[in-house]
């Protein structure tokens, strides 16, 4: 059956779509250990972009969760899976022209390869830096703590590994700048880099 499944193209191009939408279709692949600040940092910049008149959407880990991806755990070969499936829904979005912002710890090194490999320059990996024991004394979820008490498995961080991005176009550490500051750094980077114009953007 799959060699009878052919790829349709559709009468309007990405480049149509981003003409109409005054933007280019990319991926901010926020990226680090559980309670760095990847959501918030996310949060803040769609926010931004949202108010300016920018077409944006934002996939967080815990929401995809609920749905496209509720089937899966969260040993290794699932989190693999997750993270392939995210890529290509944001293969999607990019394709329509919209400027989509991931939150998922993705603590592989080879799955984030991956991600840039499908989407080319159109993905940009954003390094949210924060040291395991401020992310432990934040926690938020509540997650280290049962990590620590033996009641999650497979935790990134405590006793599944989180590998560090290693040429990420975007590092913001979230323990010594300002979520405003990391995300106004992410910003700039957008408009250097001609994914957005700087109207009615002030940072």
């Amino acid at each position: 059956m799959r060699n009878n499944i052919v790829w349709h193209h559709t009468n309007k191009k990405k480049e149509d779509r981003e003409t109409l939408l005054k933007q280019k279709g990319a991926v901010l692949w926020f990226t680090g250990l559980s309670g760095s600040g990847k959501s918030t940092v996310a949060n803040a910049v769609e926010k931004k972009l949202f108010e300016a008149g920018r077409a944006t959407y934002l996939l967080d880990g815990d929401n995809v969760r609920h749905g496209l991806n509720k089937d899966l755990g969260f040993d290794t070969k699932d989190r693999i899976e997750n993270i392939r499936r995210i890529a290509e829904v944001s293969k999607l979005f990019v394709d329509a022209g919209i400027i989509t912002l991931t939150a998922f710890i993705s603590p592989f090194i080879e799955d984030r390869n991956q991600v840039r490999s499908l989407l080319g320059d159109r993905f940009i990996e954003i390094f949210v830096d924060c040291s395991l024991e401020t992310c432990e004394g934040r926690d938020p979820k509540g997650l280290y703590k049962k990590a620590r008490a033996g009641e999650i498995k497979d935790f990134t961080g405590i006793d599944s590994p989180y590998q560090k991005p290693i040429h990420p176009e975007i590092i913001v550490a979230t323990d010594v700048e300002t979520v405003e500051e990391c995300r106004d750094k992410i910003i700039r980077y957008l408009i250097v880099n001609g994914l957005i114009r700087s109207d009615d953007l002030e940072v």
